[in-house]
């Protein structure tokens, strides 16, 4: 197995991250691995400007409750992987990911996927497939979809093996 010399985990903060950061830390299992974990706070106020005039964005606050939630993940996967970090970016998440692996010259990009389908997929697009399309490095993406539907086949098959 090829050792990676720095992973890039482009995590969103306030979802479920513990499978993705798993896999990275499985991957990561060599020391001297450097593992960066890395959240995006993006806010694009230029494609709504028209329609919010007068609203207020609390740009501040969001950055404070990112950096915490982050050093959060970031403390709980040091425990396991030393050699961790965490980056907090600003820009469109796809944009800021790739900016951030080629500044930090990571051999591998460790991340999630929503399992957006139909309409929602179009509206808001798919940051994991745009970084697979573009990405100088391989990727791995960790489905959320196929995770959550297999938790709730196994809770149906849990509550069909116990008696009424």
């Amino acid at each position: 197995m090829s050792k990676f010399k720095h992973i890039l985990l482009p995590i969103e903060l306030g979802e479920p991250a513990a499978p993705v950061v798993d896999m990275a830390l499985t991957l990561a299992q060599d020391p001297e691995t450097q593992l960066t974990l890395m959240h995006a706070v993006w806010l694009p106020t230029s494609a709504y400007a028209a329609y919010v005039e007068g609203v207020y964005w609390p740009l501040d606050e969001m950055v404070v409750k990112a950096k915490n939630e982050l050093a959060v993940v970031v403390s709980a996967a040091k425990a396991h992987h030393l050699k961790t970090a965490g980056i907090l970016a600003s820009g469109e998440p796809w944009r800021a990911i790739l900016a951030k692996a080629r500044e930090l010259q990571c051999d591998l990009i460790v991340m999630g996927t929503h399992g957006r389908r139909g309409i929602e997929r179009a509206l808001v697009g798919s940051v994991a497939e745009k970084i697979v399309r573009i990405s100088p490095v391989p990727v791995l993406t960790i489905s959320g979809r196929a995770e959550q539907e297999a938790r709730e086949a196994l809770a149906r098959s849990l509550s069909l093996d116990q008696p009424d």
